[in-house]
């Protein structure tokens, strides 16, 4: 269930390089926060990997997914290149106050 969410929330078409990395890593994180503490990592993202496959070609952010999930599944294992978006403004109040709703 939470896969198949993540999968959806990724998949939005194409967008730039670095949004599309921010984004999938952002993807499994909440993925990886979702798989159960008794299961077998290796065989949860095999199964991941296989469902968020048949997106990869029309979404950057799905592709980016799945390269995380294949280098996690690398041996030597290695640290994964995971980080938090830069903080940014998006406009706040004024932002909020100028969005009209269409009749």
């Amino acid at each position: 269930m939470l896969l198949e969410r993540t999968i959806i929330q990724l998949d939005t078409g194409p967008m730039p390089a670095d949004e599309a990395r921010q984004m999938g890593q952002l993807g499994y994180m909440q993925w990886i926060a979702g798989v159960p503490g008794n299961a077998s990592y290796a065989v949860a993202a095999r199964h991941a990997y296989e469902t968020a496959a048949p997106f990869m070609n029309h979404s950057p952010a799905v592709a980016a997914f799945c390269d995380l999930l294949l280098t996690s599944l690398e041996q030597p294992f290695k640290p994964l290149p995971l980080a938090m978006p830069k903080r940014e403004r998006r406009g706040g109040a004024q932002a909020r106050r100028s969005f009209r709703m269409p009749l």
